[in-house]
């Protein structure tokens, strides 16, 4: 039997988070494969229980099959985390009254810091790399700028219209996870340059606003800003991760190493809880610790 037709809910609980919560593509597919997996497993196992009949037993027993397949602790966490909100779904509908979670106990991960790349690398990216002085050198050039100078994600980066750019106030708005707008403030040469790229494109496809094109007029692919990410990243630094998200967690580190406010560093990543921005301060404490023990006589 198919997990729909058992559990007409899960269905609808996808649903509600596709258009009420307006989640992303990628989080909604992680939501259905978590919950697909364990209610396929409740067919198997347990002969299709009723919702408000599903103990915790069961969840654990699930759990306890997940760590057989040597899944790492981030990911039984996801796991946890999408039958946390399905089941909290469940109870705000009156389905069950309480919830078979409430003893479900997450397991510890180890703190992993954010990659980042040193500012001295980003200055030989941006002073002595050379891009080329085609329309996709010169694209490429401001894709990376624009992503160490703003902190935003790639999906907000590619999606980003024309529009958003406020030359006089020198800012960026942007769209993101939940259609949530948030300002990021800008440099003033960085906006002029975008401003001109704007002027100069070479063509553009009918209905096509986006910010940034490539030479046929299209809005840049995710697989595309990628290869060339990780192609100008190996230039200058040896991290093991070269990626758009290492660029948004350099410039969070940056900030923070700098002496940036952190509840200023959340607004501009666009993080929904302080939580999710707090652990750029780890960085800021290992760099503290450099610095005692290189300049205090004690250290």
């Amino acid at each position: 039997m198919h997990v729909f037709e058992a559990y007409p809910a899960v269905q609808s609980f996808l649903e509600y988070l596709k258009f009420e919560k307006r989640y992303s593509k990628h989080t909604l597919i992680a939501y259905e494969n978590d919950l697909m997996q364990f209610f396929s497993f409740l067919i198997a196992e347990f002969d299709s229980p009723q919702i408000n009949a599903i103990p915790s037993t069961f969840i654990r027993t699930w759990l306890a099959s997940l760590k057989g397949e040597e899944l790492t602790a981030k990911s039984i966490n996801r796991k946890i985390s999408s039958l946390k909100s399905f089941f909290k779904y469940q109870m705000k509908n009156g389905i069950i009254t309480q919830t078979p979670m409430a003893t479900i106990v997450i397991p510890k991960m180890s703190k992993r810091l954010p990659s980042f790349v040193e500012e001295k690398d980003i200055h030989t990216l941006m002073s002595y790399v050379e891009f080329g002085d085609d329309w996709k050198g010169r694209t490429e050039k401001l894709v990376m700028q624009l992503f160490y100078s703003t902190g935003m994600r790639l999906s907000e980066l590619i999606n980003l219209k024309e529009s958003q750019l406020d030359e006089s106030y020198a800012q960026i708005k942007v769209i993101g996870k939940g259609n949530k707008e948030r300002i990021i403030p800008v440099n003033k040469d960085l906006i002029r340059a975008l401003k001109n790229y704007i002027q100069e494109k070479p063509c553009r496809l009918e209905n096509v606003l986006n910010l940034f094109i490539n030479e046929n007029g299209k809005p840049l692919q995710p697989r595309a800003v990628y290869s060339f990410v990780k192609k100008y990243l190996s230039m200058v630094t040896t991290i093991e991760k070269k990626s758009p998200h290492i660029l948004r967690h350099s410039f969070a580190t940056h900030l923070m190493n700098n002496g940036a406010d952190l509840n200023a560093v959340k607004e501009l990543l666009g993080h929904s809880s302080l939580a999710a921005t707090q652990v750029y301060t780890h960085n800021t404490i290992e760099k503290l610790k450099e610095i005692f023990k290189k300049a205090h006589p004690k250290a």
